[in-house]
């Protein structure tokens, strides 16, 4: 995200929030009253299906704004989570708003940031299209990707769409002998 954008969460109005693991920020339902940048830690954007199965969304790390397409919604389509310790800024969304209608520059920067997410988001249910573990590790390691430590693998592989023990076994086989 644009130096353009996060300046608007340091407003006086903004409210910096701290947050456990697992604690939720929204949920689906919810209506929409702020904007969320991620300080520090890291949120999960969460859908769960009619099947009972969880499918992530966004994984925003700081600096990133959780669930930005939400800005005109009434009410939220998902839940989003910490993951683990996190803090971020709530900024009210009529602020957020009136700053884009305020700033044709700053309007714009949302725009193209927006279009970054769309192309992302593409192209992370590209990469689940994909058969098997391999191929998808591959795509998204060729993305410039990178593994995080072992205790933050189990998030590479819902973003991936696979469980844990899939990834695991196929980190396992990549590792030299």
């Amino acid at each position: 995200m644009s130096d353009d954008h996060r300046h608007l969460f340091s407003l006086p109005v903004s409210i910096r929030r701290q947050m456990l693991a697992g604690e939720p920020l929204f949920c689906a339902g919810d209506a929409v009253t702020h904007m969320a940048l991620v300080q520090e830690g890291c949120v999960h954007l969460l859908r769960r299906t009619v099947a009972g199965a969880t499918v992530m969304l966004q994984m925003a790390q700081a600096g990133h704004v959780v669930a930005e397409a939400s800005l005109y919604s009434a009410s939220y389509h998902c839940g989003a989570e910490a993951a683990c310790p996190t803090v971020v800024s709530l900024l009210p969304v009529t602020v957020f708003r009136q700053a884009l209608r305020d700033s044709p520059a700053l309007a714009e920067s949302w725009s193209k940031h927006l279009a970054r997410s769309v192309q992302t988001a593409r192209m992370r249910a590209e990469i689940r299209t994909l058969r098997t573990v391999a191929e998808r590790l591959d795509a998204w390691l060729g993305e410039g990707h990178v593994l995080p430590d072992k205790g933050r693998q189990q998030d590479v592989a819902a973003e991936l769409g696979v469980s844990r023990e899939a990834l695991y076994r196929e980190l396992a086989r990549r590792r030299p002998r």
